[in-house]
């Protein structure tokens, strides 16, 4: 895709000298267009309030391990889900549907956050965000202001992992060489590698394994 690139996979990362942008010979022109869209600017939020996609990246962030700086917009990438009632057609009969319940949550988290410091949830510490998130998936299926816990982070890490791992630059940091469609597979099996992917180079750091 001539004029877009990502940043290198030099030997610090899992898959060095790894391009998943050199595959997008093997792609047919529907998924160029749509891959090459991910790489361009984000659109400008429009469902969330200022305030919201502040808390909503702050939330991101944390569910990710990303920083603000990050190359995948995904505060953004689920703004635009929910402007377009773009859902995942369905929603746990105890919650309400996706947009109210984001809305819901990220003022939750503020409430958290006013409870414990008196202030917003993006003005905390990083570890008193860490230690209100943790304690929403610590509680499982118990209340956590008028939802279910387990639903709710259901919820968050469905929209966060579904924008993250759609994007060519959490491609590139996996190793996953995008769409197979037309080109196909032909080496079937457990650590059978075709001749364009490359070996994880830290197998051992998969379970935890940071840039």
């Amino acid at each position: 895709m001539s004029g877009l690139a990502l940043p290198p996979n030099d030997g610090g990362h899992r898959f060095p000298g790894f391009d998943v942008l050199g595959q997008s010979k093997h792609w047919d022109d529907a998924t160029i267009k749509v891959i090459a869209a991910r790489l361009q600017p984000p659109a400008p939020i429009r469902f969330f309030t200022e305030h919201e996609a502040d808390t909503a990246t702050a939330l991101f962030n944390l569910l990710l391990d990303q920083s603000d700086d990050t190359v995948v917009p995904v505060t953004n990438m689920v703004d635009s889900r929910l402007i377009a009632r773009e859902t995942d057609g369905w929603h746990y009969e105890d919650m309400a549907p996706d947009g109210e319940s984001w809305r819901l949550s990220l003022a939750a988290l503020d409430d958290e956050a006013h409870n414990l410091e008196l202030k917003a949830f993006i003005q905390l510490a990083l570890d008193a965000q860490e230690g209100i998130i943790q304690a929403v998936q610590d509680l499982g299926s118990a209340d956590w202001h008028g939802m279910s816990a387990a639903h709710l982070w259901s919820l968050w890490t469905r929209y966060a992992c579904t924008a993250f791992y759609s994007h060519p630059f959490a491609w590139q940091e996996i190793g996953f060489a995008g769409p197979a469609y037309p080109r196909g597979y032909k080496n079937i099996g457990l650590d059978r590698r075709e001749p364009f992917e490359v070996r994880d180079a830290h197998p051992t750091l998969a379970d935890g394994w940071h840039p």
